[in-house]
């Protein structure tokens, strides 16, 4: 039993320490500074894990985790490098070397209510630290859509329901021009050597990314596309007779597997600091949404190191 696992107890610890032990390996040892590795730092990622598990105030979270100043501050790190996403690739090139990642990928988005206290903010990108600003985007993709102030989060996951890559756009933003960056944004490393492996054998979307480009996108890739046409789509097609093409080819029985991402959603809004963005910043609360995705991995992959 580790120390610090000790000190914390078990109603504020999330990982186990299995889990502890792969991540461990993963994170940053110290700042970057000569002789200042980090004492403390399953303690600190326990205490960001419990305020994403609660949705507390930085400041209200318990004295078992250290001075709240601490945690925030390495979770602004952690978000601002990169950290978090680094460790998600990891575990995404573990699974995939251990054949526990499955290639038909599945996309979809949801939308998040922004809460007042992480609506307060500046609607600019200056003014942050340099190596936050190309991070940021100027409106902290916080948007109007109908439910008022909202972030929309779009996610590609494998076909077991793992996360592979996320991003945050403004409420009222469709889903459909935002699936190529998705999808861009998937590389996982081949641990035998070799470029990351990017494209997976199927892509399975809702009517939301029904369009020419996108299928288009995934032809030249060479990646099967599993999109129902919409209504209107099927319409003007039809209309144009003979001129209208065919009609793109879809497996209805492989469509059936899409709901995974609509699982993994429900998984990761277990976690209130995901179900409800309190945070000021775009970056912080994707690095949430990369802690919890990648907690699922942990799950599967910690448990059987």
């Amino acid at each position: 039993m580790f120390a610090v696992a000790a000190t914390v107890g078990d109603r504020h610890q999330v990982l186990t320490d299995n889990q502890w032990e792969l991540l461990e390996l993963l994170l940053p040892k110290s700042d970057g500074r000569v002789g200042r590795n980090f004492s403390n730092n399953r303690q600190v990622v326990e205490g960001m894990l419990f305020r994403l598990r609660t949705g507390m105030p930085w400041r209200d979270l318990p004295e078992v985790f250290g001075p709240w100043q601490t945690v925030w501050k390495r979770h602004r790190r952690y978000a601002a490098d990169g950290t978090w996403d680094r460790v998600l690739v990891a575990l995404t090139a573990l699974a995939d070397a251990t054949g526990n990642l499955d290639w038909v990928v599945s996309v979809d988005s949801t939308i998040v209510r922004v809460h007042q206290h992480g609506a307060n903010t500046r609607r600019s990108g200056a003014g942050w630290p340099a190596r936050m600003v190309s991070y940021e985007p100027t409106d902290h993709g916080i948007g109007r859509s109908r439910g008022g102030l909202t972030t929309k989060a779009h996610l590609a996951t494998d076909g077991n329901g793992r996360g592979l890559a996320v991003l945050i756009t403004a409420g009222q933003a469709a889903d459909c021009p935002v699936m190529p960056a998705v999808l861009d944004a998937i590389a996982v490393p081949r641990l035998v050597g070799g470029p990351p492996r990017r494209n997976p054998d199927l892509v399975l979307a809702d009517k939301a990314y029904s369009s020419a480009a996108n299928r288009e996108l995934l032809r030249s890739k060479r990646i099967v596309a599993v999109i129902p046409q919409r209504s209107d789509q099927v319409a003007n097609r039809k209309r144009r007779g003979r001129a209208g093409g065919r009609p793109p080819g879809f497996d209805s029985q492989a469509y059936k597997g899409r709901n995974v991402v609509e699982r993994a959603f429900n998984k990761a809004k277990h976690w209130r600091g995901v179900a409800t963005r309190y945070d000021k910043l775009a970056c912080t609360y994707r690095a949430g949404i990369v802690m919890a995705l990648t907690v699922e991995w942990l799950k599967l992959l910690g448990d059987m190191t």
